[in-house]
C-alpha cells in the first residue's frame, strides 16, 4: 500500500538519501528544506508519516510538531523526530512537542526503516 511520507530535513544528503530509501519501499515522497514548508505541505498534502528534523530554518521541528497537534485538521499526522540532538532533554522536548517516535541521527538504516513500518501500520 503506497502512503505518503514527507521528509523534512535542512540536510540535502539526509533529504536525498532518506527519499531513496522511502522510494524503494514503495512510498510517495515530498520533501520540505525549511519548517515553514513543512508545515505548509502538512496541510495541504495531509501525508501518512512525516520525518522532521529538530532544527531547521523558518520554524523548528519541535514548532512545526506543536503547530500540528494544535490544529484539529491534521493532529493525527504521524510524527517521527530525527535529530543529531541526543540530549535526554532534547528527546523529551520532542515528544512533549508531540512526536510519535524521536530517532537521534546519526541512525542505522534498519532500524529507522523498522520505526518507520511500525508507525504507519
Amino acid at each position: 500500500m503506497t502512503r505518503t511520507v514527507l521528509i523534512a530535513d535542512d540536510e540535502p544528503n539526509i533529504l536525498v538519501s532518506l527519499e531513496f530509501m522511502l522510494r524503494r519501499e514503495g512510498h510517495r515522497i515530498l520533501t520540505a528544506g525549511d519548517g515553514t514548508g513543512a508545515l505548509d505541505l502538512i496541510r495541504r498534502e495531509r501525508p501518512s508519516l512525516v520525518l522532521l528534523d529538530a532544527t531547521m530554518p523558518g520554524l523548528t521541528g519541535f514548532e512545526v510538531c506543536e503547530a500540528v497537534r494544535a490544529d484539529p485538521s491534521i493532529a493525527g499526522t504521524r510524527i517521527l523526530m530525527l535529530s543529531a540532538k541526543a540530549r535526554p532533554t532534547d528527546m523529551a522536548r520532542g515528544l512533549g512537542a508531540g512526536a510519535d517516535a524521536y530517532v537521534t541521527k546519526p541512525f542505522a538504516t534498519a532500524e529507522l526503516l523498522e520505526r518507520i513500518r511500525g508507525l504507519l501500520t
